[in-house]
């Protein structure tokens, strides 16, 4: 695995705005970065593709042991959701994407940061821009990347089982987002699906129908929304929510995997896996058991977004540090991954999961140690 300096393409805003990254420059500072891109062996491919599944799998059994020991309370779910979690898990709620953060270097294996597994963005770049990227600087190469495919798939799947159109929507005036939702309905359409826009803030309910609608009144059956469960259920709204009229993407069961409060239960289900790094819910308890590490470790919010409110500590003292408005479900504490340094750039790896399966890799990179959204967005091949 290398990082390799190149020279951007001369008209390369034009091309990524050209599928849908608008986003690439946010208040002049550069995101999409193709001044350089990693180089991977089809056996790195391999086992970044292998931790993607295997982790998949580990978060499923995970959270049926979040369900088992009632640990709900544990991951700072609110009781009020709890029922409407169970009823989604048995049912199998339909499930559409994912992506995992590794840490990875190429020699040692990967090891998990988190899954964002309910709300992932980072997906146009992934899906589109970086392989367009590839057909115009190297296309004789190869790239980790299924992921439009395997989205049309998921959908058309979907569609099998749940008749009827596909509602889409985040939050107004969110670029990235809106950029997100705009693709994601490609790809349904490209399935064959029938979709609607209708923004997180425009979906209403109908009392007298005790329906979802949008903002013609029309009955919304099935809404992908990229918006928060948790925030969802801190609102007003959450009393419909109850009435389970509407099929959801992602499903109410991703709760438990996007919650960072199932990284202490994965290592404790799965201690010492080769993807995995020490996690618990007290950091006393991290240093107990990893006695080695004492005094360093990182604090993540059980409940957060885009690399906020994060503090690593190094042999007590803080080495770096985010704000944000995070946190106030606790914390867990995970001991500090080895991390990869190419020239001073830091890649965090990003496997996508579609349809419970590996798909496609994203890498972003920082200077810094802590992966924000502001990082930079750096393409790939093989």
């Amino acid at each position: 695995m290398n990082r390799i300096a190149i020279s951007p393409r001369h008209d390369w805003q034009a091309r990524v705005e050209k599928v849908g990254l608008t986003y690439h420059t946010p208040d002049g500072v550069k995101y999409w970065d193709e001044s350089a891109y990693y180089q991977l062996s089809s056996a790195e491919v391999d086992v970044l593709e292998k931790a993607g599944n295997d982790l998949h799998m580990m978060c499923i059994e995970a959270a049926q042991e979040v369900i088992d020991q009632n640990l709900f309370a544990r991951l700072g779910i609110p009781a009020a959701a709890v029922p409407y979690i169970l009823k989604s898990w048995e049912r199998d709620d339909f499930s559409l994407y994912g992506r995992f953060d590794f840490i990875y270097d190429g020699r040692n294996p990967p090891k998990m940061l988190e899954y964002n597994a309910d709300t992932p963005t980072a997906l146009v770049e992934a899906a589109v821009a970086q392989w367009y990227w590839l057909q115009d600087t190297n296309k004789n190469a190869d790239q980790f990347n299924s992921i439009h495919e395997k989205l049309i798939a998921a959908w058309k799947k979907f569609g099998v089982t749940a008749p009827g159109k596909i509602h889409l929507g985040g939050v107004k005036d969110h670029l990235e987002d809106a950029q997100t939702v705009f693709y994601l309905e490609d790809t349904c359409v490209q399935a064959g699906l029938i979709s609607k826009q209708v923004c997180i803030e425009d979906l209403g309910f109908d009392s007298r129908t005790q329906k979802f609608v949008d903002i013609d009144d029309e009955v919304v059956e099935n809404y992908f929304k990229l918006y928060p469960w948790e925030w969802m259920w801190h609102e007003e709204f959450a009393v419909h929510l109850k009435l389970e009229a509407c099929r959801f993407i992602e499903p109410m069961w991703k709760m438990l995997l996007a919650n960072k409060g199932l990284l202490p239960v994965l290592w404790q289900k799965f201690p010492n896996h080769p993807n995995l790094l020490p996690a618990y819910f007290a950091k006393d308890e991290l240093a107990q058991a990893q006695p080695a590490a004492k005094g360093s470790y990182v604090a993540k919010p059980k409940l957060s977004r885009e690399g906020a409110n994060v503090t690593i500590v190094q042999n007590g003292a803080q080495a770096a540090s985010t704000t944000g408005d995070y946190g106030e479900e606790g914390f867990v504490y995970q001991a500090i991954a080895p991390m990869a340094d190419f020239d001073g750039n830091h890649p965090v790896m990003g496997v996508w999961i579609v349809n419970h399966e590996a798909c496609g890799l994203g890498i972003r990179e920082d200077t810094g140690l802590i992966t924000g959204n502001l990082s930079r967005f750096v393409p790939h091949l093989f």
